[in-house]
C-alpha cells in the first residue's frame, strides 16, 4: 500500500501578545531520605540543610508591614537578619521580590522564607509503644520532642521520627497533642478514618485524662480544684497567664506524695548507692533542696484543654513545676513566682525578661536564690555561643542541658469515659521516691483524680462545667 503525501499549510496558532516570565518562586530544595539524623552525647541531631517555609497571611498579620511581622512573631533570628533576608530575596510574597521592608501584607498572600535551617537537638530516647493495632498506635512520647514540625523543629518531631523509623510512605496522624516539654500518652492513627474517630472522642470530652507533675513545696492533701480562666499573653514567647478575661479552665489536683528537703550533706555510703540518674536528678533539684521546702508529686485531671493549663494553674496556686523554664523562673516572675497573680500590670516587664532567656541570659528554671545563680549559670544550657554558621552566618546555639529537654509533667493515663478502653504508663523516674526516702512507686486508688466525685465539687464530669452551687474547694486565690 503506497503512502500518499498531502501538502498543507502549518496548523494555525495564535501568537500570544506577551510571553509571561514566571516569578522566582522559592521551593524546598530537597526532601532528604533517609533523614539526616545522627546521635551524639545522648541527643538526636539533624545535620543543617536548606529549607523554605511557606505560610499564608494570618488574620493578625493583615495590613502589617512585613518586617514588623517577622520581628514580632519570630524570635529565632535578630531583626537585622530578617531585614537583610527581605532585601536580598530570601523572603518573598507570592513568589515575588518584596520592594520594601515596609510592604504591607494582605489577606490570601503566601509568604516564603528560604534559609539554612539549624534544628535544635532533642533527646535520643526512643518513642515508646504502649499499644498498637491496625488502627491506632498509643505511644509514650519522650519529653522535649514536639509533636508536629513547627518553629525551629522539623525532622526532630514525633511524626517525622516515626516516619523515619517505619517507612517514607507512613503518615502518622496525631489525634491529641502534648506540649514539646511534656511526656506521656499520645494517640497516633494509622489512617484517616481512625484519626477522625479518635479525634471525635477527644473533642467530645468523654475521655478522662490524668497527668502527674513534680511541683515546688508541700501541696495540700485535700482535693484542690482550680477554675481560673487562662489568657494567651504572647504567642511568640508561648506565655499564658491567669486573667479574668481569659478562657474558662478547670483542673482537679490530688497529691500523691510530699518529700521534705534532703539533708545538704550526705554520707559516703549514701553517695555510693546512688544511681547516675538519681545523682543527676539531685543536681537538677539542688536549689529546691536549698530552699528548705521540698517538693510534691501531684496527680492532675484537666477538665478543659487550654494551652499550658496545668503549668499556669500550678503556678497560680504557688506550686509551679520545679523545672519549668517559664513558669518557675524567678528571673522572669520575681521571688514569689506570680503566686495568685491575676492582673496585667507587669505583663510587659515579664515578656521583656522572658524574651532575654536563651539570648543574653541562660534559659534557666528555678533560679531561687542570688547565691545560686552563678553556680546555676555555669551549668550547660542552650544559649547563643557567639559563633556563627560558616555557610549562612546564623548565630549558633550551644546544646540544651538535661534540664531544658523536658519538664516534670507527664500524661500518665487516658481512659474512655464509657469504660471501653484505658491506656497508661508507669510513673516516670522523677516521680519515684528519692534515694533514702519512702514513698509510692505507683499510683494509688486514694489519690486517683479520675475517681473524684465531681458532683460533690459542683462540676460536671464530661464537660468540666461548674453547676449553680458554689463550693469552698474551688480555688479562686491561693491561701
Amino acid at each position: 500500500m503506497a503512502l500518499t503525501v498531502i501538502e498543507h499549510d502549518p496548523f494555525p496558532a495564535e501568537k500570544p501578545d506577551e510571553l509571561f516570565t514566571p516569578p522566582p518562586v522559592v521551593i524546598t530544595p530537597c526532601d532528604p531520605w533517609p533523614r539526616p539524623y545522627f546521635l551524639k552525647n545522648g541527643l538526636r541531631r539533624v545535620a543543617p540543610y536548606h529549607f523554605t517555609y511557606n505560610t499564608y497571611c494570618k488574620e493578625r498579620w493583615r495590613g502589617r508591614e512585613i518586617l514588623d511581622i517577622f520581628a514580632s512573631e519570630f524570635r529565632d533570628r535578630p531583626v537585622e537578619y530578617y531585614k537583610e533576608a527581605i532585601e536580598t530575596g530570601k523572603v518573598t510574597i507570592d513568589g515575588k521580590l518584596i520592594p520594601s521592608v515596609h510592604t504591607q501584607v494582605k489577606n490570601g498572600q503566601m509568604i516564603s522564607h528560604t534559609l539554612h535551617r539549624h534544628e535544635p537537638p532533642v533527646t535520643a530516647q526512643s518513642i515508646g509503644v504502649v499499644h498498637e493495632d491496625n488502627d491506632i498506635i498509643v505511644i509514650n512520647k519522650p519529653a522535649g520532642v514536639p509533636v508536629h514540625p513547627a518553629g525551629r523543629y522539623n525532622y526532630n518531631s514525633v511524626v517525622e521520627i516515626m516516619r523515619a523509623e517505619r517507612a517514607y510512605a507512613f503518615q502518622p496522624l496525631p489525634c491529641n497533642r502534648l506540649d514539646r516539654l511534656t511526656s506521656g500518652v499520645m494517640f497516633i492513627a494509622k489512617h484517616a478514618k481512625a484519626a477522625d474517630a479518635m479525634t471525635e472522642q477527644i473533642k467530645g470530652r468523654t475521655i478522662k485524662k490524668e497527668y502527674v507533675a513534680r511541683v515546688m513545696g508541700e501541696f495540700p492533701e485535700d482535693d484542690v480544684v482550680c477554675e481560673q480562666p487562662i489568657l494567651q499573653i504572647s504567642p511568640k514567647l508561648g506565655l499564658n497567664r491567669v486573667r479574668a478575661n481569659g478562657k474558662e479552665a478547670r483542673t482537679v489536683f490530688k497529691r500523691l506524695a510530699y518529700y521534705p528537703p534532703r539533708p545538704e550533706v550526705r554520707s559516703d555510703e549514701e553517695k555510693a548507692t546512688e544511681a547516675p540518674e538519681e545523682r543527676q536528678a539531685m543536681k537538677d533539684d539542688g536549689m529546691a533542696w536549698k530552699r528548705k521546702e521540698g517538693y510534691s508529686i501531684v496527680r492532675c485531671m484537666p477538665l478543659t484543654g487550654r494551652t499550658h493549663q496545668l503549668r499556669v494553674h500550678l503556678q497560680f496556686l504557688g506550686h509551679p513545676i520545679t523545672n519549668d523554664p517559664i513558669y518557675c523562673n524567678q528571673r522572669v516572675f520575681g521571688p514569689n513566682l506570680a503566686r495568685g497573680d491575676d492582673v496585667a500590670d507587669n505583663d510587659e516587664d515579664i515578656m521583656t525578661r522572658l524574651g532575654r532567656m536563651g539570648k543574653e541570659d541562660v534559659a534557666e528554671a528555678v533560679a531561687y536564690h542570688d547565691e545560686m545563680v552563678d553556680e546555676y549559670n555555669k551549668r550547660k544550657a542552650e544559649k547563643q555561643t557567639g559563633e556563627v554558621c560558616e555557610i549562612c552566618d546564623t548565630p549558633l546555639y550551644s546544646d540544651p542541658g538535661a534540664h531544658e529537654l523536658g519538664i516534670y509533667l507527664h500524661a500518665k493515663k487516658y481512659a474512655c469515659g464509657e469504660g471501653r478502653w484505658s491506656y497508661e504508663t508507669p510513673l516516670p523516674q522523677w516521680a519515684l521516691p528519692p534515694p533514702g526516702m519512702d514513698g509510692p512507686v505507683e499510683a494509688t486508688k486514694e489519690t486517683d483524680p479520675l475517681a473524684v466525685d465531681l458532683s460533690k465539687l459542683s462540676l460536671n464530669a464530661s464537660e468540666g462545667e461548674k453547676t449553680a452551687e458554689s463550693v469552698p474547694q474551688l480555688i479562686s486565690t491561693p491561701a
